[in-house]
């Protein structure tokens, strides 16, 4: 891509669709191409070749899917409010290990991410909302911030003359502050890997064209799956050009794929997570008590089985996804709250259109593909733009007479209104993409006061029964920064993934900083923090609530010492 072509990255004007190098699967259409890296690129299309039956002309991997953030916070709890402090495992404080933050931005003049000379902490910004030309190398968007830019700015009276990038949200804040914050002048507050340093992405919001394709309503804060990819990407040259080790943290999810952790965005993760120096710390979603599963078995002897799904008043829209598990074949039939049968999509072996179908003021829009590439499982995407309020019935039915079981997922709850709900729902297989992938590090909330689960926290296992969530970390009214310099009291599995990415800092600094375990990757992390974890007695494990137990950094880092051979050290 040259500099007459990368307006398109941000132009809504223009469609984006996730493919492997050299396989651009368009033809007859002007594309523009983006590398992520050594096997995906973006490109970009027209977007009026973007038409509602994409997902049948393009493929339904192709199409970047859609990541909310996974905390939220309020102001004037003082309550059962806990507070962050740093571990106290001497004398580890992530010197020398870089955090990732791939959210909302960060709030860089805020103290907590200062050094002990007043200068910043921060390696560099990538804000991929400001277009200045001044890009990260071949990345073609946004604007590169540097640290010596930064500290020119925190000298300036105006900083944000010199460094514009702001958090508007304060969610990469947040996170930042929990995983490393630390100001000595303030005692209130003090985070856990308090000298490391960051590198930080500040995410460009999804494009309005594919919110509208998943009837996402336009206010709601959403992120693009490509965007996420490139966000890696860059911070893997800042860690490698600074030869340092890393810890991503990901305080965003998505409820959409297979829950198997087989897509695109988890093929990339798996390769960063695999690597020397590198960990990725997710959270494990907040969709335990949402009502956007449903985990269902056809009955043989009626032939179908019955989910159905409330829909609150002047909902906007949404995607619904059902994968039924290989090798059955699944079909649906719709019937809407009045009783009206609108449509029987049939179990097919054949590949077929996007069809279309109006009810009302309602518009559906069905696409059926029997088996998707990578997965194998049977899959069938509703779109629900402009849905009537009330119950709607599907009767899912199987013609293979083989397995017949099935799951149907809802966005995760930030891309809905609370009203709309399955009436017996599961809460359990709710993790949230990407944290059903594979030794990528997948944390639930709890209270550190009581040490209760955060009852609004995925539960695991994954779709393939794979042992998800990992471990917990304290997630629940905590004490956090917000933005100007204001704290506020935040829950969710994001807070959880922001202490547990300070923590894996300083296991890192400890296996590579300090020459512990030097070929340290994201897989021994996970190993040495999953054996560490503390055990309820009356519990058994692994659990779906909590995985392996609760993060207990001293311990695992007792038996990380007894498991290295003795002349690491």
């Amino acid at each position: 891509m040259d500099d007459n072509e990368r307006f398109k990255i941000t132009s809504n004007e223009y469609a984006d669709l996730i493919v492997e190098n050299d396989h651009p699967i368009v033809e007859g259409i002007p594309y523009s191409i983006n590398r992520i890296n050594n096997q995906y690129s973006t490109i970009f299309i027209p977007v009026s070749n973007f038409t509602y039956n994409s997902v049948f002309k393009y493929s339904y991997e192709a199409i970047p899917k859609c990541f909310g953030l996974l905390s939220s916070g309020n102001m004037g709890m003082e309550e059962s409010t806990s507070m962050i402090r740093a571990l106290e495992v001497q004398p580890l404080h992530g010197e020398g290990v870089l955090i990732g933050i791939i959210d909302t931005g960060i709030d860089y003049t805020n103290p907590l991410f200062l050094d002990g000379n007043k200068s910043t902490r921060i390696t560099s910004i990538w804000d991929q909302t400001i277009e200045s030309g001044r890009y990260p190398n071949e990345l073609y968007y946004g604007t590169e911030y540097s640290r010596d830019e930064i500290n020119n700015a925190l000298s300036n009276e105006n900083p944000h003359s010199i460094v514009p990038s702001i958090d508007e949200i304060g969610h990469g804040t947040m996170l930042a502050g929990i995983a490393g914050g630390y100001d000595p002048n303030n005692r209130d507050f003090s985070g856990v890997a308090t000298l490391s340093e960051f590198a930080v992405v500040k995410l460009k919001p999804a494009k309005s064209y594919l919110k509208e394709f998943f009837c996402i309503p336009e206010s709601a804060v959403c992120y693009q799956e490509n965007d996420i990819m490139m966000a890696i990407t860059y911070l893997q040259q800042v860690a490698n050009n600074l030869k340092r080790p890393m810890v991503i943290c990901l305080g965003i999810g998505s409820s959409q794929g297979p829950h198997l952790g087989l897509c695109v965005i988890c093929d990339y993760l798996m390769q960063v997570n695999e690597a020397i120096g590198r960990s990725v710390v997710v959270g494990a979603g907040n969709e335990g008590e949402s009502g956007h599963h449903f985990f269902g078995e056809v009955n043989h002897d009626i032939g179908y089985q019955i989910a159905e799904l409330n829909v609150g008043p002047n909902e906007y829209g949404f995607s619904m996804e059902l994968w039924g598990d290989s090798p059955s074949i699944f079909g649906v039939e719709i019937i809407g709250p009045d009783g009206t049968f609108i449509v029987r999509i049939p179990a097919t072996i054949l590949k077929q259109d996007t069809l279309r179908l109006e009810y009302g003021e309602t518009v559906i829009y069905v696409d059926n593909e029997v088996r998707v590439p990578r997965v194998g499982d049977s899959f069938i995407l509703l779109r629900f733009c402009n849905p009537k309020e009330g119950v709607w019935q599907l009767r899912i039915f199987e013609e293979g007479f083989i397995n017949m079981k099935f799951h149907i997922w809802l966005p995760i709850e930030k891309f809905t209104s609370t009203e709309t709900h399955f009436l017996i729902p599961n809460s359990y297989t709710t993790l949230s993409m990407p944290a059903n992938v594979e030794w990528i590090f997948a944390v639930v909330a709890y209270n550190p006061i009581d040490f209760s689960l955060y009852t609004v926290s995925s539960k695991g296992f994954t779709k393939a029964n794979l042992v998800k969530p990992n471990v917990g970390a304290p997630g629940m009214n905590i004490y956090a920064p917000s933005i100007e310099g204001t704290f506020i009291n935040a829950s969710g599995t994001g807070i959880a993934a922001a202490y547990a990415a300070g923590t894996v800092a300083l296991l890192l600094e400890w296996g590579i900083v300090r020459g512990n375990y030097t070929e340290m990757s994201g897989i021994d992390v996970n190993r040495f923090l999953i054996r560490g974890a503390f055990r309820d007695p009356n519990l058994t494990y692994p659990n779906e609530d909590w995985g392996y137990g609760i993060l207990d950094l001293e311990n695992s880092l007792k038996l990380a010492a007894l498991s290295v051979p003795l002349e690491r050290f």
